[in-house]
């Protein structure tokens, strides 16, 4: 006869289909208990994971079977108390609208003095590098940092921290549950891709990304941080609609290179802010010439020139930063060390100081 431990460890297999997280460690298997030959619990399901009870009931019911001795399973349903949060790494749809259909008020982050969005237009034109690098070159500068990967389908900050090995704490119960980020090279962060194994794809609708960027926003343990450095996905949909919605920000950068394909999709993404009300801190052009490493006094425009200037010209806003391509940028990315502090002396480590400079002055944009 299978014992309650085999039994509890057999529950313990299955899966939320949207983190992929235990459900008992989700609290929504609770109770177990052997009565004869039969295996009762309790499914306690969220309204948001409703659609998944026929599939998890037919899953429990195959892996209680299967265990010696036990001949009937006992389902007891019953629903998940309700909250405003969701657990971590779950598929939540967000606060529904108000009154008259208006939404909610931005709601500020307990801790976080200022939020800083990383956006751009399009992707490959090294957001999640200015955004890593930004975090590491504020956090050198005395601040107390938080860096939110909310690139949930292509999260690159683990790599690019050094931590991509490593899982978060996760304290509570069901949709009371608070994560603890990961600390590294001087900063805290969180991201989707602490989360889920490395080649797990998200393959997830609008409603599910709102829910877990909210997730990151309030059900984190932030602590005291002077500014929280979100990395946004590329584009101008669910993720930074959301952003803009759920929390007041000090303001966004908008990251480009020269080139005109690039300029196209920056300028949609920098009117998406202004059109919402979001602050333009600036235009940060990256890529915006190649230094060789035999030869570091030349520079070459390989991507143009001036687009940046332009973009920050048409915007009305300021030109942040020029940012060059160098090797120890890719160098640093790839093996966990970010540049700023893997070659502090290297013309783009400089730059982002500047950089990083400018956006932790009182004012960074014109009045």
């Amino acid at each position: 006869m299978a014992t309650l431990e085999q039994a509890t460890a057999a529950l313990g297999a299955l899966r939320d289909a949207g983190s992929g997280r235990s459900l008992l460690d989700l609290g929504w298997i609770e109770q177990p208990r052997l009565q004869d030959d039969r295996l009762i619990f309790r499914l306690s399901l969220p309204s948001f994971a409703q659609s998944q009870q026929g599939r998890i009931a037919a899953e429990a019911r195959e892996a209680a079977l299967a265990l010696e001795g036990i001949r009937d399973v006992q389902i007891e349903v019953g629903q998940a108390p309700a909250h405003q949060g969701a657990p971590i790494g779950a598929a939540g749809h967000g606060p529904a609208p108000g009154p008259g259909g208006q939404l909610p008020p931005r709601q500020p982050i307990l801790g976080v003095k200022q939020v800083i969005a990383v956006s751009s237009g399009k992707g490959g034109v090294g957001k999640s590098t200015v955004a890593v690098n930004l975090a590491c070159a504020l956090a050198r500068r005395g601040l107390r940092v938080g860096l939110l990967d909310a690139d949930i389908y292509g999260p690159n900050a683990p790599t690019m921290l050094g931590v991509a090995d490593r899982t978060p704490q996760v304290r509570g119960e069901g949709a009371s549950q608070v994560l603890t980020p990961i600390e590294s090279c001087g900063i805290a962060m969180v991201s989707m891709g602490l989360l889920i194994d490395a080649n797990q794809p998200v393959v997830w609708r609008g409603p599910m990304l709102n829910g877990i960027i909210r997730q990151f926003l309030y059900q984190v343990d932030w602590g005291e941080r002077d500014v929280l450095v979100v990395d946004l996905p590329p584009g101008t949909g669910d993720a930074q609609l959301t952003l803009a919605q759920a929390v007041p920000m000090a303001g966004v950068v908008i990251v480009t290179t020269p080139q005109l394909v690039s300029l196209a999709d920056a300028r949609r993404g920098l009117a998406m802010f202004l059109q919402m009300g979001v602050p333009v801190l600036g235009v940060v052009e990256n890529m915006s010439a190649f230094i060789p490493p035999d030869a570091p006094e030349k520079r070459y425009p390989i991507f143009g020139s001036g687009g940046g200037a332009l973009l920050a010209e048409e915007g009305g806003v300021p030109l942040l930063a020029q940012l060059p391509l160098e090797l120890p940028v890719r160098e640093g990315g790839d093996s966990g060390t970010p540049v700023v502090l893997s070659a502090p002396g290297s013309a783009t480590a400089q730059a982002f100081a500047s950089l990083a400079e400018r956006i932790a002055s009182p004012s960074p944009v014109p009045a």
